[in-house]
């Protein structure tokens, strides 16, 4: 409670700032203030004081002032302020005069009361001072409507004093404001009596206990580095994730609201409202943002890269809101705090992306892809890949200061070139993207060396390139790597797919006559033979091979057909009639240029062909055909599944 015979606003050092309800002249003593002016302010003052005395046995002492009687407490307020003028008039004229000591009495009697309502208020209207209501208000410190209202209140305009308020704002927004503007009158009134100290305890005890605990219902607890060395990570991802949204409640609803009270209440004194808002809000902001440092600390690894940047967005995110709440050189050490986990959080987050490079040229996996499939490094690493690239904007501020160490001019022709200023950050992360899918086929290429079969190489190539490309084509790495990256490497895959043939199917292609000749029946058959003998050898290894992508499969197919039976076609149509009259004709023309389309049809799927590598002459067109109907039943069972 306020000490008695206090005299601090006498001294020429007091705060001095306009009053909340009138406008009076800087200094105190005014020369129009006659003797009999002073007297009746005294009188006048007496009268309302005495009334709401806390030490008296009257209601009043019970009865919150501002609650109670709107009126009287504008009315008490003018009071102090004539009773503070009146004394300072006294004090020049005569210094023993009774007068002042009275005066002096009422004034006691009055910052008691006061200090009494003040505690009122903030402790009794937590629901209208809480941060969410009190930051919705777009510019808390020009709500000059409702100081407006009380400066120039009558008697018939004192019960209409919330509807007055403002019709543009919400009825929660209009209690707000009112407590908010009595809050700031008893402080200005008890800052220029000299009894700012107890008006500032009080505040700074109640508010950052409402601070605290809003952070603790938030989930926020004091950090402390020892327990996160012992926590599994599946606990320290959740915290992760309740941090990120408590912040963000936090920082933009929580301190904003705490800062814009703070600075609405105590708008007389740049000094107390600095001070209040560092005891109030600097240790909980301190302890809040130290959070993501601590978590930076821990093992760092790719697969704890999400998180990571999760944290470095929301910082950076909010950024704007921390530099404007905590703009004051005292919590200046918060702002410094955030600053400290974000670099720590950029160093933590470039370390796992060199660990995830590191991970794929280490991949030790010796195992045949059956069929030459899509191997699940391949699977592994675009996946992650793509979605490192919804995070380009994090990405790009840590990437863009640490180039990659290594000459990478051909990489950067293959990503697409920045045409704005701001794009240069990003192309530093479209390069290293580049890099680490070349990374990836590098280790893909070495790969190929546990397949003894060529044909089977170059599918496998292929197959995983064209995985890697349609998951750059379906992601962000599309606008990232963009149009030249995605040419390059398809004219790749295209001659992967190319040399797949060649070596699959090239002794297929061979087994024919070159055009322009003219065979003699005898040879006609030696041809025959040569080829059905070189389609079933073809067929029979490439029948087991698979390519996952049903595009690619259609275009390998059309590819190896437009080749294969057209020019068996022709050798058909042009050679078959001279075999016209041999016996046994369908056991030396096996194949019908129809069936050759139905076979290659049908490769692809990783369906295993049925019986032995080599077919007698005599049944190996129904063993052949046979396959071929187990293969087509195989296919329909599996599209039907």
């Amino acid at each position: 409670m306020a000490k008695k015979a206090k005299f601090s606003f006498f001294s020429s050092s007091s705060p001095k700032s306009p009053s909340l309800f009138t406008s009076f002249p800087a200094s105190p003593l005014n020369q129009n203030f006659t003797q009999s002016m002073m007297e009746k302010s005294v009188e006048t003052a007496e009268s309302v004081i005495r009334k709401w005395d806390p030490n008296t046995p009257s209601f009043t002492k019970i009865v919150s002032l501002f609650n109670h009687n709107r009126k009287e407490a504008k009315e008490f307020i003018i009071c102090v302020r004539d009773l503070r003028r009146a004394m300072h008039f006294l004090v020049s004229q005569d210094s023993q005069s009774p007068k002042l000591a009275l005066a002096q009495t009422l004034m006691q009697i009055a910052m008691t009361r006061l200090e009494k309502e003040f505690f009122q208020i903030l402790s009794s209207n937590r629901d209208k001072l809480d941060p969410e209501s009190v930051s919705g208000q777009s510019s808390i410190s020009s709500n000059s409507e409702f100081e407006d209202s009380m400066r120039s209140y009558d008697e018939d305009e004192g019960d209409n004093e919330i509807k007055k308020a403002g019709e543009s704002i919400t009825q929660v927004e209009k209690a707000s404001a009112v407590v908010m503007s009595d809050l700031k009158a008893i402080a200005e009134s008890m800052i220029s009596c000299g009894y700012g100290k107890e008006c500032v305890k009080i505040y700074k005890r109640i508010r950052k206990s409402i601070v605290d605990e809003g952070l603790s219902l938030l989930g926020i607890e004091i950090y402390k580095g020892s327990r996160f060395h012992r926590m599994d990570w599946v606990t320290l991802e959740h915290m992760i994730k309740n941090w990120i949204k408590a912040t963000k409640i936090g920082v933009a609803t929580l301190f904003r609201g705490e800062k814009l009270l703070c600075d609405h209440v105590f708008s007389a004194s740049n000094s107390t409202r600095e001070s209040c808002f560092y005891e109030i809000a600097n240790e909980a902001a301190t302890n809040l943002f130290k959070f993501p440092e601590l978590v930076a600390k821990e093992k760092k690894s790719h697969e704890r890269i999400f998180p990571l940047m999760d944290l470095q967005a929301a910082i950076s995110d909010l950024w704007q809101d921390i530099e404007m709440i905590f703009h004051f050189d005292s919590v200046a050490g918060v702002k410094s705090q955030a600053l400290t986990s974000l670099q720590k959080l950029k160093v933590s987050i470039h370390s796992a992306l060199t660990d995830f490079e590191s991970t794929i040229q280490k991949d030790s996996t010796k195992a045949l892809t059956p069929g030459g499939g899509i191997h699940k490094l391949t699977r592994s690493t675009m996946s992650f890949i793509s979605s490192l690239s919804e995070h380009s904007c994090v990405l790009s501020e840590i990437l863009a200061d640490h180039p990659l160490p290594r000459n990478i001019h051909l990489l950067e022709s293959y990503v697409r070139s920045p045409t704005l200023e701001d794009e240069q950050h990003n192309h530093a992360v479209s390069v290293h993207f580049a890099w680490l899918i070349l990374v990836l086929l590098c280790k893909l290429d070495t790969k190929t060396e546990h397949y003894k079969d060529v044909s089977l190489s170059y599918l496998f190539l292929a197959n995983n390139l064209h995985f890697i490309i349609q998951t750059v084509r379906s992601t962000h790495l599309r606008d990232l790597l963009g149009y030249d990256w995605l040419t390059k490497h398809e004219d790749k895959l295209a001659a992967y797919a190319g040399n797949y043939e060649i070596a699959a199917w090239s002794n297929v292609f061979m087994s024919l006559p070159e055009e322009p000749t003219d065979l003699s029946p005898e040879e006609a058959k030696i041809y025959f033979r040569r080829f059905h003998t070189a389609f079933e050898e073809a067929y029979m290894k490439q029948s087991s091979r698979v390519v996952p992508d049903a595009k690619l499969r259609d275009e390998l197919k059309v590819s190896i057909a437009k080749k294969l039976v057209l020019e068996y076609r022709e050798f058909y149509r042009k050679y078959l009639p001279m075999l016209g009259q041999e016996r046994n004709i369908e056991i030396l023309v096996r194949f019908k240029p129809d069936n050759l389309e139905n076979y290659i049809s049908d490769l692809f799927h990783g369906t295993p062909i049925l019986g032995s590598s080599s077919f007698s002459s005599s049944s190996s067109s129904f063993v052949l055909d046979f396959t071929w109907m187990c293969c087509r039943l195989k296919n329909s069972i599996h599209s039907f599944g």
